[in-house]
């Protein structure tokens, strides 16, 4: 019975589902074969919901990771590339087109400042919200998929790092991070890059993921590599969403 069992999931594992396979019986591309293949074949086989399919990487939080970038139709999909805070794409990247940047004159001079998720000397007209993550309204996971769907704070992307390995590979011909959580499951992050005025830059050498975490007075938190940092709002990420399945 056991080598019976064991032949069926070799014979299974041997497939080319959808293009996903990138060698025999390697479905996730991790360049291993073991029961995280299984899985992956059995989530092909059984679908996803339109607004994304949900992984479950056996994280302390129970936090669940999107399979696909907000915009994309498969993992190795770029998708679409979001300012912090917007919640569609564009054709320009930059401070003076930023949703929550905009300009006052006082006493003949002009200034410019936040408008939302602003303290400090860079908040329009002086007014302070003390903002630390955004609204779901100026989520794009949320907007996009649903109020199920969130962008990672900054814990969660800390959790991803600490509580995951990290693999540089490729599917389907796309670089890429394979994230292996602590249960075998796995997700794809390709390497989109950044988009800034109306280029595309680092596409195929690092991805860029925003949290929904206010970093400093005019930057927030995002996700490159095995860290996280900070950069200015204005700049085109790519987002994965998360979601906490409620008790």
């Amino acid at each position: 019975m056991k080598k019976s069992i064991i032949l069926t999931l070799s014979l299974l594992l041997t497939l080319t589902i959808n293009g996903y396979a990138q060698q025999t019986g390697d479905v996730n591309g991790d360049h291993e074969i073991n029961i995280a293949d299984i899985n992956a074949v059995i989530d092909i086989i059984l679908g996803g919901s339109e607004e994304g399919d949900w992984v479950d990487l056996g994280l302390p939080s129970g936090t669940l990771w999107a399979t696909r970038n907000i915009g994309a139709s498969s993992p190795e999909e770029y998708g679409d590339y979001f300012a912090w805070g917007e919640t569609e794409p564009k054709d320009s990247y930059d401070l003076y087109t930023y949703k929550w940047w905009e300009s006052w004159t006082e006493s003949g001079r002009t200034y410019w400042g936040y408008t939302k998720y602003c303290y400090g000397s860079d908040a329009y007209m002086g007014i302070v919200d003390d903002r630390t993550e955004l609204d779901p309204e100026d989520d794009a996971a949320t907007v996009n998929w649903g109020s199920d769907a969130r962008m990672p704070s900054y814990e969660q992307l800390q959790e991803l790092i600490s509580s995951c390995t990290r693999q540089w590979t490729q599917r389907n011909g796309v670089n890429g991070n394979l994230i292996i959580g602590p249960n075998g499951n796995t997700i794809f992050l390709p390497a989109a890059g950044v988009r800034y005025l109306e280029m595309l830059d680092l596409a195929g050498s690092s991805g860029l993921y925003w949290s929904r975490t206010v970093a400093g007075a005019v930057g927030a938190y995002y996700l490159r590599g095995s860290s996280v940092f900070t950069d200015g709002r204005y700049y085109g990420f790519t987002v994965r969403a998360v979601r906490v399945p409620q008790d």
